[in-house]
């Protein structure tokens, strides 16, 4: 995923531009007033102003958000901000020196005696300005890159609630379990329209309790076929239960274990939730079963990555791999992305 805050749109572009102008042009009018210069004059030379210094900015930004700062660590990044923000308005003053003498545009003539001072001014005053406006596009990206993810975690939970393999699986061992024992399909298909009914909530978000008792009612469905082979230990403390957390997070991680987990010399396949609260809500999701080769996720983990870092400014963790052990760390969720 590219860096939200090196994404700047076209309509960004021109907020920026209308920005350059009104601030150049209210600076060289208030400036020429001041001296009781002419007013027209002052217009035309803050229009040209902040036209060149735009120019700039534009060039150095995008040649440095395109091909330098992904390459780079983000420590670098401030220090590059700062000079191009500054290169970009101190040059943008020369130009506009340099335009005005050729043109024969009137100029202060303070600014036309020191104009090399003005232009270490200026490029100072240009990165303060440009550090707002980078904060505004960042936040206005964020919000909009968020408002994406949530309906994509929307439209994927759905999928994920009518995954066909889990249901035809299902399906296909309760049509063997009716030859053998009537009573369990009934409490079976029970338990699967139960699960099916909560996972239709489009909602992006679920409290533990609702999580757990769902993932619950998934490893039960999983054992008719599995020959109750899967064992599920939760250990949580009840007061944690109204806690938010994205939709199928642990749900996914038992997904995992019971496709990749299976070993044959063992007789069952044990996974275990251990949620405890430190500064964060801390989730541990442990198996028994074959150790994890690649640290890299798929791109079901890569999935719930992102939404754990927009939706609960959280995260996940592989911290054993001969014992699987994945650990999500929960901050504080907001499914009304707008109010965060």
């Amino acid at each position: 995923m590219r860096h939200i805050e090196l994404q700047i749109r076209l309509k960004d572009w021109f907020f920026i531009f209308i920005i350059a102008l009104f601030f150049s042009s209210l600076l060289s009018i208030y400036s020429y007033y001041l001296l009781g210069e002419n007013i027209i004059n002052s217009v035309f030379f803050g229009l040209l102003l902040g036209f060149d210094i735009f120019i700039f900015s534009m060039s150095f930004i995008t040649y440095l958000n395109n091909y330098i700062l992904p390459k780079l660590s983000k420590k670098y990044w401030l220090f590059l901000a700062i000079t191009f923000s500054y290169l970009s308005g101190f040059l943008g003053t020369l130009l506009t020196y340099y335009l005005c003498e050729l043109f024969k545009i009137s100029m202060l003539d303070k600014f036309e005696n020191n104009y090399m001072v003005f232009a270490v001014f200026i490029g100072f005053l240009t990165y303060f300005v440009a550090a707002l406006l980078y904060q505004f596009v960042k936040m206005n990206n964020k919000k909009e890159y968020s408002e994406r993810l949530l309906i994509d975690s929307r439209l994927k939970s759905l999928q994920r609630q009518l995954n066909p393999h889990f249901l035809f699986n299902s399906l296909n061992s309760l049509v063997e379990l009716v030859h053998i024992d009537v009573n369990k399909t009934e409490d079976n298909l029970m338990q699967l329209s139960k699960f099916l009914r909560e996972s239709m909530n489009e909602k992006a978000l679920n409290s533990l309790k609702v999580e757990l008792d769902n993932l619950q009612r998934y490893v039960y469905l999983e054992n008719v076929r599995f020959s109750n082979k899967i064992v599920l230990h939760i250990n949580i403390n009840k007061e944690y239960f109204d806690y938010k957390i994205p939709k199928f997070s642990i749900q996914l991680l038992v997904e995992n274990a019971i496709k990749h987990g299976f070993l044959k010399s063992n007789e069952s396949l044990n996974i275990y939730i251990d949620i405890y609260k430190n500064s964060k809500l801390e989730i541990l999701v442990r198996n028994d079963g074959k150790e994890v080769k690649s640290s890299k996720f798929g791109i079901g983990l890569t999935n719930l990555k992102e939404r754990l870092t927009i939706l609960c400014n959280g995260k996940i963790e592989l911290i054993d791999k001969k014992e699987p052990t994945y650990k999500l760390t929960i901050g504080k969720c907001n499914e009304n992305i707008n109010n965060g």
